[in-house]
């Protein structure tokens, strides 16, 4: 007989650095049962003390850097699912019911979200080219067509961790990406809303910082398929 399911397996992790502004609508739109688990990195402003007093799982990452919160999550999280949202309130964590479903069902092992900016300013058209030349960059390594790097996404807890990811920087999310697709994952990808931010980017709110998360991920695009590492 197979066992049932609830909504209890499910965390989502929420990396964190100075969004007390956020917090509120972020934690409110987070599914009923599912656990917040509130990265966080370092804030100045409170943000570990709202999401607490909004009963959210607080995690402290000391070491600065989007994968290095991002990881922390995934190892605190104990639910068998496990999703990533960002915490500024550009992303609605309501929209990851059905990416939960579709890995639930086995339809897909990794649910992306594809980013479709609603307003003026909620992706600035740096940022935007840099996700572009990425997405073609990953095409040509991993023959994924894949339109976006979105944080936005869901997948089983055990097998994340044991893609053994190394980045704890920018690049977090796409090496995800492509040590899922070297393992042979079926990968999926969905429309998402994306709304501008609460407050100012940590990364892409400028040339700089798109371009230096471009190089990032440029590192771990570069990097040999895991067979081949251990074949060495």
């Amino acid at each position: 007989m197979r066992a049932v399911t609830t909504d209890a397996d499910v965390d989502v992790v929420l990396p964190c650095l100075n969004e007390a502004e956020a917090l509120p609508w972020v934690l409110a739109r987070v599914p009923a049962g599912w656990r917040a688990l509130v990265v966080d990195n370092g804030s100045t402003d409170g943000s570990a003390d709202v999401a607490r007093s909004l009963g959210a799982t607080v995690v402290h990452e000391p070491r600065r850097g989007f994968g290095a919160a991002c990881h922390a999550g995934l190892t605190a999280a104990t639910a068998e699912f496990v999703c990533f949202c960002d915490c500024d309130a550009s992303l609605d964590p309501a929209q990851l019911k059905p990416f939960v479903r579709e890995v639930r069902s086995g339809a897909a092992d990794l649910v992306l979200g594809r980013r479709r900016p609603q307003g003026r300013g909620a992706w600035p058209a740096h940022a935007r080219a840099g996700n572009l030349a990425l997405a073609r960059l990953l095409r040509r390594r991993t023959g994924l067509r894949l339109h976006d790097l979105g944080p936005l996404r869901a997948a089983r807890r055990e097998p994340l961790l044991a893609l053994g990811l190394t980045d704890r920087r920018s690049g977090y999310p796409l090496q995800m990406v492509v040590r899922a697709a070297d393992a042979g994952w079926r990968i999926t990808e969905h429309d998402v809303p994306y709304l501008p931010r609460t407050g100012a980017s940590k990364v892409t709110g400028t040339w700089r910082g798109t371009w230096q998360a471009v190089r990032d991920m440029s590192r771990v695009l570069n990097e040999a398929p895991v067979r081949e590492r251990t074949a060495r």
